[in-house]
């Protein structure tokens, strides 16, 4: 498959999951006040760690395809990410073979930290300049863009929708071991 396919199907997949991820989160404070909405918010909450899962690693995959395969070469910023990424799908992996859901709390700081280095590249590639230096040494150009479509969609951003997307999820998992 040509890399420029492979980035339009990932930027659909990217636009998909930030509207599915707006979409929970206002279900996120609504289920209570419309009751139809609980069992979506069931649903989330029971196959939440799941779906972590699978994301973190299919996306963890895809990082390592791109850069040991493709031979994009990943910036500093790019590594900032991944920091925070991979250990989640470990974390995900043994909170279901362990049925622990407390690992909720855990993916959410993870999340945050990583949504905000994603932003922070992302700021970059859009043409912002640099607060803080790349913590490349040698490696890839953080402002560089390697992928822009839509017009917004770029790694950096695929990234921050994804840690975006596992804090609404995790929200819900969060609640139903409150509630347990």
């Amino acid at each position: 498959m040509p890399v420029e396919t492979l980035n339009y199907l990932l930027a659909l997949g990217t636009l998909a999951m930030q509207v599915a991820g707006a979409g929970f989160f206002a279900l996120y404070f609504l289920q209570k006040k419309f009751t139809d909405l609980q069992d979506i918010a069931a649903l989330l909450s029971r196959w939440g760690l799941w779906l972590g899962f699978l994301l973190t690693l299919g996306v963890t995959a895809m990082t390592l395809y791109y850069s040991e395969v493709l031979g994009f070469a990943p910036c500093g910023w790019c590594w900032v990410q991944r920091v925070f990424l991979w250990p989640q799908a470990l974390l995900f992996g043994v909170a279901l073979y362990k049925q622990e859901r407390s690992v909720a709390d855990f993916s959410i700081a993870f999340s945050i930290f990583g949504a905000a280095a994603a932003l922070y590249q992302h700021y970059l590639q859009m043409g912002g300049g640099a607060l803080i230096p790349c913590p490349a040494s040698g490696a890839g150009d953080c402002a560089q863009r390697i992928l822009f479509e839509f017009g917004y969609i770029t790694f950096p951003l695929m990234s921050a929708t994804l840690f975006c997307f596992l804090i609404v999820l995790m929200l819900f998992v969060r609640r139903s071991t409150a509630s347990s």
